[in-house]
This record gives C-alpha cells, structure tokens and sequence, in this order.
C-alpha cells in the first residue's frame, strides 16, 4: 500500500450534522440514533475514542439497521488497537450495507495488521470492484501482495495505480521496492526518481535512491 502506513483515515460517509452535543457545543442532549451517531463522529473527529464508542453503541441500540455506526465504531475499535471488535463491526456493517467502499477498505487493511493477507486481498477486491478507478485501492492491494512476496502481481497493481494516477508517489516509491526485491534495478531506480520528482523532499526515496545506484555501480 504504502511506504509510510497511513492508517485508519476518518472518512465523509454521507454524514450531515444534524445535531451536535450539550457537552461539545452546548446544544441539547442526543435522543435519536441520528443524534448519537453524529455526537460520536464529533467525538470521534477529537480523539475522543471511549465517548465515540459509546455513542456509537447508543445509535445502534437505538437504530440497528444503519450500517454507518457500525462502520465508524470499528474504525473507532481499530483506533484502540481491538481488531476483532473492529472487524466484528465491519463485518455487520457489510451485512447491512455490502456496497460501500470505505468499508471494505478498512476490514482489508485491519487484516493486513492482522497479517492475515488472503482475507486483505479479498476486501481490496471488492473495493476495487465497486471503486475501479480508485488508485489507492490498486496501492493496498499491490502493498498486499509484496508482503506475501508475490511480486508480480504486486507490480501489476502499483502500475495500475500509477495508470489512474499518475502523481501517485507511493505506488512508485512502493514498485520501486518490488522491483528491487526482483533483482530488477534498474526500473527500481526509475521508479525512486519518478517519486523524486513529484515530492523532491521524500526522504526515504533519496536514501533508497543513493543506496541502490551504489549497490549497481560495485
């Protein structure tokens, strides 16, 4: 996926603020599962992961058909480090609602961290099914594959990526180490140069850069 693991990102999943909480900005108490739900992803927006939690759980109790609270409490689990609370979430959010991107994307990368990476590749699948021209889905999925060592397949995505997006520097910087690990140095080298050339300060590209083109030149 990437050189530098970004984690769990909180995403826009539709949300429209309805109401916000007393305790945040002095407005009323929550009462409906809209009300909960969106005090959580407040609370969840300031780091404040036990209130989230538990407001989530609230808008669940209140409303168990909406796949969104689920969603965001297991991003709020795997916040926390409880991977299996948050895949437990992810997987009813799913059950509810098996269309939406975002999710697939964070039971895949909570896998990864899981190390269980055949059940990774299968989520990033199903993201790029429903979000085919999504670069970063192709990046997770190639990241995937280059930890089980399958380096073609890792290449094709990342190329893939980079087809979408051209300035994407982390599927270059990420195909570089691919085609490192082939033995192939010189596309290495081009790719660490391409990332150089869309962030000329990426430091880890320049020490990767510096170090092959001494290891080609012995």
């Amino acid at each position: 996926m990437q050189k530098k693991m970004r984690f769990f990102l909180c995403k826009v999943i539709a949300v429209t603020v309805l109401a916000v909480p007393h305790a945040v900005w002095g407005q009323a108490a929550p009462t409906t599962a809209d009300d909960f739900f969106n005090r959580g992803f407040k609370y969840y927006e300031q780091d404040d992961i036990d209130r989230a939690i538990a407001d989530f759980t609230q808008a669940i109790r209140l409303n168990p058909n909406d796949w969104r609270p689920y969603g965001v409490r297991g991003q709020s689990y795997f916040r926390k480090g409880d991977y299996d609370r948050g895949i437990a979430d992810l997987d009813q959010a799913i059950k509810l609602n098996p269309n939406v991107p975002f999710v697939y994307e964070l039971r895949g990368k909570a896998y990864n961290d899981k190390k269980d990476y055949d059940r990774a590749i299968a989520d990033f699948s199903q993201w790029i099914r429903l979000d085919p021209n999504n670069a970063n889905a192709y990046d997770s999925r190639g990241y995937t594959y280059r930890l089980k060592n399958d380096y073609d397949r890792a290449i094709a995505d990342y190329t893939q990526a980079i087809r979408i997006n051209p300035n994407h520097a982390d599927a270059y910087y990420s195909r570089g180490v691919a085609y490192a690990n082939k033995g192939d140095l010189d596309r290495a080298i081009a790719d660490w140069e391409a990332v150089l050339r869309i962030d000329p300060n990426d430091a880890d590209a320049k020490e990767l850069l510096k170090m092959t083109r001494q290891q080609r030149g012995r």
